[in-house]
């Protein structure tokens, strides 16, 4: 199906933006998974490292560094395990939210537009949804693996230095925060990245070639590259050339990007084959 508008004039679609639910309820399940092992990552700890001073042996032949060591080794096959058994399930429930919420703000600017449009699972819309899932589930299997290593240094740091249980729960407690946090950044960065992915997969299908970029004024640091872009309309397949990255981007394909394109419908007038087509 090829779009096109009934006058003489193209029309600019609005614009289709993540859906703040979707991002929240996949923010709220990892962080159920992250705090369900801090908990565990604190029990475990606590439970070897109950001698005082911690470079006093625990056994005559085991040291605290050794137990604490065992500890997290169990700690990391453990939780890595259990990361990813639920990664694929996790991935596959966020991308069909995204492919949801996406589909019904497409339609619904389509048929502000004039539109009618029932949308199916073409091949493309499954590659890129299969891309989404795998993308996420490794996102999701990092997570253990980055944050177990890092309390293991801490760990082993606070038993050479002498630390005392209560200094080593606040720094763990602070490590915490940093994978809270980044699991929060993989909520928001993934679903703007998936909803810029699939809709422009929807634009493609029904022949909408070109797109306006739009810049978000949301971020606290936005790239200058990006304000630049505002407003400069581009091909749909192939995104705006970004002078700081070096190459075509799509708007929410970066980390920390939440710009996004309104597909551009094109009137009768109009030539399919001009780069330079404006939207009214």
């Amino acid at each position: 199906m090829k779009l096109r508008a009934p006058g003489k004039k193209p029309i600019l679609l609005a614009p289709v933006r993540a859906n703040l639910g979707v991002q929240a309820a996949y923010r709220r399940q990892l962080l159920a998974l992250i705090e369900a092992m801090h908990k565990d990552i604190l029990r475990t700890i606590s439970r070897v490292y109950k001698v005082k001073p911690p470079h006093a042996l625990l056994a005559k032949d085991e040291s605290p560094a050794a137990a604490l060591r065992a500890a997290m080794k169990g700690l990391g096959r453990e939780w890595s395990k259990k990361f990813a058994t639920g990664s694929e399930k996790l991935a596959a429930h966020f991308a069909d939210e995204a492919l949801k919420h996406s589909d019904v703000a497409l339609k619904a600017t389509l048929r502000k537009a004039g539109f009618g449009i029932k949308f199916q699972m073409t091949r493309p819309m499954n590659d890129s949804y299969r891309a989404v899932i795998g993308e996420n589930v490794g996102l999701i299997k990092s997570i253990p693996a980055e944050h177990l290593a890092d309390v293991e240094g801490l760990v082993m740091r606070s038993v050479q230095h002498g630390r005392s249980m209560k200094e080593l729960t606040a720094q763990l407690e602070e490590r915490y925060g940093v994978t809270k946090r980044r699991a929060a950044l993989i909520a928001r960065d993934q679903n703007n990245k998936a909803t810029a992915v699939m809709n422009k997969v929807r634009k493609l299908g029904l022949g909408i070639e070109k797109s306006k970029w739009v810049h978000t004024s949301a971020s606290k640091h936005p790239r200058e590259s990006h304000e630049a872009m505002n407003g400069v309309v581009f091909k749909t397949s192939e995104g705006c050339f970004d002078e700081e990255y070096g190459d075509f981007v799509q708007p929410g394909e970066l980390i920390n990007c939440g710009c996004v394109a309104p597909g551009i419908i094109p009137g009768l007038d109009d030539d399919p084959e001009e780069d330079d087509a404006e939207a009214s």
